[in-house]
C-alpha cells in the first residue's frame, strides 16, 4: 500500500488541476525539456542566467553531469549555442535493481541571441559545479574621430 503525503503548507488541490494555481503555472516560463516525459534522450534545455554591463555580458548556464569535454560552445554573428550531453553510464551489477531512475540524459542545446556587439575572439568560459559561465566582452564601438583643419 503507498502512502500519500501532502507537503506541508501546500493547500488541497481543487478544479481540473487536482493542484494549487502556483502548480498550475510551475515552469511555464522555464523551458525544461523539449519531451518532460523521457528521461533517456530527446533535448534537454539548460536554464540560464542573463547579465549585461557596459562592456561585456555574462551567461551562467546549469548542465548538471556534463563533463567538460562534452561541452560545445559557439558565437557566431551575436548567436550564443550551448551543446552539451550526458550519456547513461549503464552499470551492470550481479545484485540489486533499480527503483527509480529520475536523472535525465540526453542533449542539452540552447541559443541566445545576444546582438552583433559580441567581440567573439575574446569570450571566456569556465565550468564547476554543474555551471557554465561565459564572459562574453563587447567590441569597442567606432567612435567619431575628429579631425582637426589646418587653416593656411
Amino acid at each position: 500500500m503507498s502512502n500519500i503525503v501532502q507537503q506541508p503548507g501546500r493547500e488541497v488541490g481543487w478544479g481540473l488541476f487536482n493542484n494549487s494555481l502556483d502548480d498550475v503555472f510551475e515552469g511555464f516560463f522555464r523551458p525544461h525539456s523539449a519531451n518532460p516525459g523521457d528521461l533517456t534522450g530527446g533535448s534537454l534545455v539548460p536554464v540560464i542566467d542573463l547579465h549585461e554591463n557596459d562592456n561585456s555580458y555574462t551567461v551562467r548556464a546549469e548542465i548538471p553531469g556534463v563533463k567538460k569535454e562534452d561541452i560545445d560552445v559557439t558565437v557566431h554573428d551575436g548567436i550564443l549555442t550551448i551543446n552539451a550531453e550526458t550519456r547513461y553510464e549503464n552499470e551492470e551489477k550481479e545484485e540489486g535493481r533499480v527503483l527509480r531512475q529520475e536523472r535525465r540524459y540526453g542533449k542539452y542545446v540552447r541559443s541566445i541571441r545576444l546582438g552583433k556587439d559580441v567581440d567573439e575572439s575574446h569570450v571566456k568560459a569556465s565550468y564547476k559545479d554543474g555551471v557554465l559561465e561565459l564572459e562574453l566582452p563587447k567590441v569597442e564601438e567606432v567612435k567619431p574621430k575628429k579631425i582637426s583643419i589646418d587653416v593656411n
